[in-house]
């Protein structure tokens, strides 16, 4: 079953912190104190944002030992930006 949700995909990169958070985590996978240290948002902040790229499918975990790591799932963003280059590509409304 395919879960992908562009809209969803879209609303969770709507916000910067976001969308930095899924270019940190692109080429390698980073423990969310990693990601809080590269922000001045609280932990719990963080959390809430890794909470909701991980529900859009931007960003997948990984168990390393005790350990957990994000790293972006790179098809979901390749999908994205095919779906809205092909809003270009078509006169077709689709709801």
């Amino acid at each position: 079953m395919d879960s992908f949700d562009l809209d969803e995909v879209l609303r969770a990169l709507s916000h910067p912190d976001r969308r930095a958070f899924v270019a940190a985590c692109k080429d390698e996978a980073k423990a969310a104190g990693e990601l809080t240290a590269l922000s001045a948002l609280s932990l719990a902040t963080v959390s809430e944002h890794l909470k909701v790229l991980r529900k859009s499918g931007l960003l997948v975990l990984e168990k390393r030992g005790r350990f957990w790591f994000y790293r972006t799932d790179a098809a979901v963003v390749e999908r994205a930006a095919r779906e809205v280059a092909g809003l270009m590509a078509t006169s077709d409304v689709q709801r």
